[in-house]
């Protein structure tokens, strides 16, 4: 293949666009990721390296058939496209297209894996082409048949915590290594064996990066789909709402319908018509004159308000009673209850 092709200045551009755009995101100074600013770094992000990998599958750069020197030290940063996509899809945060944005990351971090462990780099366990199952996560979890059920489940995690530790400090000497050698060989004054160590040592950084991701993506999608499912069967069938539910019937407390029959509901009978109804009864009959039932209950009100007001007026005016109403006040401030009470004392 020609170097002269894959060297054009839109694939260049595009993925430096891109992993620029990454680098933004990732130390940015912004407080919060959903910022519209940061989304929008994303999104463009997302787009130039969604062409630049277009642009390498359309011209056939990589193939599992080949061997790593069959490739040109100039194309191997090309390699890590996929991986810088899965970095990118995590940085969305539109929270109903979560499990959707994780399936996408991890499909991505799967296929730079799968491409490097076919040209041997870095020593690892590819992990599965998709994420468990809800359920099938705890199938190392330790059984109940006892101690030597549980053995397999304990080598396992001693040895999950053992390659996360190797990880780690393989992480930090290669953060070390790139960085000196980054200003030689973005400077132009590296020669070509140094910028090959230098594309392979970010290759292999990003490959320790990928299994750490696809890792906390596994995770967070079992919390996600337990989630989903606990939902599911927490809401009510389908069709069914309360106003379906047929109302409830009221009914008596007694002891017997003997007893209700001869004793009543155990309260005062309830009234059988209201005291409107009962004066147009009346007034059908002739026995009352035909004034308007709330005239009448006006006049009444009107009466009631007057009556009240006259003893209120009498109550304000008797000066002695109110006088006298303090002084007994008093006397009782003076006097406790009982006092002056000689009975049955000895």
């Amino acid at each position: 293949m020609a170097e002269a092709a894959v060297e054009g200045p839109r694939l260049s551009e595009l993925l430096a666009a891109g992993r620029r755009l990454w680098e933004e995101v990732e130390t940015g100074a912004e407080p919060s990721s959903g910022a519209p600013a940061v989304q929008d770094k994303v999104r463009q992000g997302l787009e130039a390296l969604q062409r630049a990998a277009a642009m390498v599958a359309q011209l056939d750069l990589f193939s599992e058939n080949e061997e790593l020197e069959e490739i040109a030290s100039a194309d191997l940063k090309y390699l890590l496209l996929p991986a810088l996509l899965g970095a990118l899809t995590l940085k969305q945060v539109d929270l109903s297209r979560r499990l959707e944005h994780l399936e996408s990351a991890r499909a991505h971090f799967w296929r730079f894996l799968k491409l490097c462990r076919s040209y041997g780099l870095g020593s690892f366990h590819l992990p599965p082409a998709a994420a468990s199952p809800l359920g099938e996560e705890a199938a190392g979890s330790p059984a109940p048949g006892g101690p030597a059920a549980a053995q397999p489940s304990l080598v396992a995690m001693a040895s999950s915590r053992q390659a996360k530790i190797e990880r780690y400090k393989q992480k930090k000497e290669l953060e070390n290594r790139l960085a000196s050698m980054r200003t030689f060989v973005e400077g132009g004054q590296a020669d070509e064996d140094q910028i090959r160590e230098f594309y392979i040592l970010q290759i292999q950084k990003w490959i320790n990066t990928s299994l750490e991701e696809i890792e906390s993506i596994d995770q967070e999608m079992v919390i996600l789909r337990s989630r989903g499912t606990a939902k599911q069967s927490s809401a009510p069938p389908h069709g069914t709402s309360r106003q379906a539910r047929a109302p409830l019937k009221p009914f008596i407390l007694t002891r017997d319908a003997a007893q209700a029959k001869v004793f009543g509901a155990g309260y005062p009978g309830l009234p059988t018509m209201t005291v409107d109804d009962w004066y147009e009864q009346r007034r059908r009959q002739g026995v009352v004159a035909g004034q308007s039932v709330p005239q009448r209950a006006a006049a009444i009100t009107d009466e009631e308000l007057q009556k009240q007001q006259q003893e209120k007026k009498e109550e304000e005016d008797d000066e002695e009673a109110l006088q006298k109403a303090r002084n007994w006040d008093d006397w009782k401030d003076t006097h406790p209850r009982g006092y002056g009470n000689r009975q049955n004392v000895g």
